[in-house]
């Protein structure tokens, strides 16, 4: 079992990865910022450098890195900056968090390839993991327990 970690805008979106062979499971969270424990409130304030993400827990056996990265980029639309349709904010940007050299080469050759297609209009970004911290849990399958509410 691997691990992807990316910010593809809001991470109730996490819905995205559902029925996806070779995906494991999905965890809502914050990544990117000074602080290791930070909350929804403060992350929605702007400042903490934190993104939402959604952390995907893989079978290597049936997906590579390579084919995690290349889903991140059909998942959302790379070329918003700090956003993703209607949700705004530097929390929201489009950024790959990676742990090792090989990722970060990965990631790195298909952003190039990415924004060969799109005229080098994509803005995600690719960095470091750090300071991850799981989402309280009320977000966790947030749009799933939503519509058995109100289904």
């Amino acid at each position: 079992m691997k691990t992807f970690i990316g910010g593809i805008g809001c991470f109730w979106d996490e819905t995205k990865y559902d029925g996806i062979k070779g995906i494991l499971s999905t965890e809502c969270g914050y990544c990117g910022g000074d602080d290791p424990n930070v909350t929804y409130k403060a992350v929605c304030g702007g400042d903490t450098g934190h993104i939402e993400v959604v952390k995907v827990q893989y079978d290597e056996n049936i997906l590579s890195y390579e084919d995690m990265v290349r889903l991140f980029f059909k998942l959302h639309d790379s070329t918003q900056k700090n956003r993703q349709g209607t949700y705004v904010g530097i929390q929201y940007r489009s950024e790959i968090f990676y742990n090792n050299d090989n990722e970060k080469n990965t990631a790195e050759k298909i952003l190039k390839e990415m924004n060969e297609k799109l005229d080098g209009k994509v803005t995600t970004k690719i960095s470091k993991e750090k300071n991850y911290c799981k989402a309280e849990g009320y977000h966790q399958k947030y749009e799933k327990n939503k519509s058995l509410k109100f289904g």
